[in-house]
């Protein structure tokens, strides 16, 4: 039987409602929130930044409580991940788990922060870790569940773990062939039942970028969404951005083992904008407004049509961030250090809306230290063994990612290579004098030395959560002094 047709009114309120649901599955966009910053925005700026954004989701790495307690009232859904460290201590037993899930999940719901999800783990079977939190993660998992069901919090908080996409592939290169990756392949499936037994998302990190950067033969035009010159053509479907066939390989995987209905959050994807040859404001903008722009269609995959639930990574750069990926690491994100936005973007991917139009909005409030930069003297010597091992050591402590081959310092002569290093450490230790000597070789300016496309930066000014940063970075930097004193026997500081 036919049902009887609506009244006007309530006919005109589930238009609205639906086409509602509709626009916010289409226009609402997550960000990652990393801290490895020697000078973190406060935690209240940075929960501003997102809302005048118009970001609705946001995935942490860590739970801190001062982030949770300035996402209160937010709106914001929060995913809270826990470090790869802590796995084997909440994989021992259930006390760990419960202790956690009380302080860092039940305690700050309540209190009203909308975490939707903790995240066990962070990418802990990637390749490069030789198996180390192979034998922890699920278990962790678990007991991270066991400990949500007994605070009464199961659910409305999901359990899952962010994994790096190199835990599925294709043997023929075609998506449809995807499988999870042979020797973790049991595992794996153990996983999926869990998230499918849970109803739990899988997580994914799709770095297109990382795929270029390790393969110089890979297509560039296959990195973005404007179409490719190298197609990959799967039976009737054509796959013109390696976004989605990386995508359609997860979703044919999971069809594969026999969970087609897993739903799939992309917990990780951008572009950074230094560091590298293809790390560039230029390549982030044309990925991530394509990635934006593509999602915003709500059309989906070829596999999996629909709406893509996704986090854009990152929110802000990370100047302490380990760069042994490369140096790319610290340059992810589409906003500054000091929460300026590095380029014009649309988050809902158009050329307007409230807050989300093709300017992001910068972060308020925010206070700088002093106009002062620190250089290399005019009349030091590039030959001086003073300038080689100064640069050595400020690099060390500080960042200097920005220097290298077509990065934005690469056209920098010598002394502005040096004068970058050395105002590097002289802003990581607050403009500190004693931070500006390098053994006479340097001196402070109030005339900016930015040059180009390279930012001499001026550091934002130390708040309560990033002074331990700070300090931390001069402590090692004494402690690295003494150890080059010691081993090297030579006058440690700089």
């Amino acid at each position: 039987m036919a049902p009887a047709p609506l009244a006007g009114g309530r006919l005109v309120l589930v238009v609205v409602v639906v086409a509602a649901c509709m626009a916010r599955w289409s226009e609402g966009i997550g960000v990652n929130w990393g801290t490895q910053l020697s000078h973190p925005l406060p935690a209240s700026t940075v929960v501003q930044l997102l809302k005048d954004n118009g970001f609705d989701r946001v995935k942490l790495f860590d739970a801190e409580d001062g982030i949770l307690a300035a996402l209160k009232g937010s709106g914001i859904q929060v995913m809270v991940g826990i470090p790869n460290d802590m796995l084997a201590d909440l994989a021992a037993g259930a006390k760990a788990a419960d202790d956690w899930v009380a302080r860092n999940v039940s305690n700050h719901v309540n209190n009203g922060v909308d975490i939707r999800y903790v995240a066990v783990g962070n990418e802990p079977f990637l390749e490069t870790f030789n198996g180390t939190y192979l034998n922890t993660t699920f278990p962790a998992m678990q007991s991270v569940q066991a400990a949500l069901k007994k605070a009464g919090l199961a659910d409305k908080v999901k359990v899952t773990v962010p994994l790096n996409a190199d835990v599925y592939q294709s043997p023929t290169g075609k998506p449809s062939d995807g499988d999870f990756r042979a020797n973790i392949h049991g595992l794996m499936l153990a996983i999926v039942q869990f998230l499918a037994d849970t109803g739990a998302p899988f997580v994914a990190n799709v770095y297109p970028f990382i795929s270029l950067y390790k393969d110089p033969n890979f297509p560039l035009d296959y990195a973005f969404f404007q179409g490719s010159s190298a197609p990959v053509v799967d039976g009737g479907v054509t796959y013109q951005n390696t976004f989605d066939a990386n995508h359609d390989t997860l979703v044919a995987a999971l069809r594969r083992n026999g969970y087609p209905n897993v739903s799939i959050i992309v917990g990780e994807v951008g572009w950074p904008t230094d560091g590298d040859a293809n790390a560039n404001p230029q390549y982030a903008r044309q990925f991530n407004q394509g990635f934006l722009t593509h999602i915003a269609s709500g059309q989906g995959t070829p596999l999996r049509p629909g709406p893509v639930d996704a986090y854009l990574f990152s929110l802000i750069d990370e100047d302490q961030k380990s760069i042994e990926p490369g140096n790319f690491e610290r340059h992810w994100g589409v906003f500054y250090y000091d929460g300026q936005p590095k380029y014009p973007l649309s988050l809902r991917g158009g050329s307007n809306g409230n807050g989300n139009g093709s300017t992001l909005t910068p972060a308020k409030g925010v206070t700088y230290l002093q106009r002062r930069w620190c250089v290399m003297k005019p009349s030091a010597s590039l030959a001086d063994q003073k300038v080689g091992d100064g640069v050595s050591y400020a690099c060390g402590l500080a960042d200097c990612t920005s220097l290298g081959y077509k990065t934005s310092c690469g056209g920098l002569d010598a002394k502005g290579n040096v004068s970058y290093a050395f105002n590097s450490y002289y802003q990581v230790n607050d403009q500190d004098d004693r931070a500006c000597d390098f053994k006479g070789i340097a001196t402070t300016t109030t005339v900016d030395p930015t040059a180009g496309s390279c930012r001499f930066i001026i550091e934002i000014a130390p708040t309560a959560s990033g002074v331990t940063v700070a300090a931390a970075v001069r402590v090692a930097g004494v402690i690295a002094a003494i150890l080059a004193a010691f081993i090297h026997l030579v006058v440690p500081v700089f």
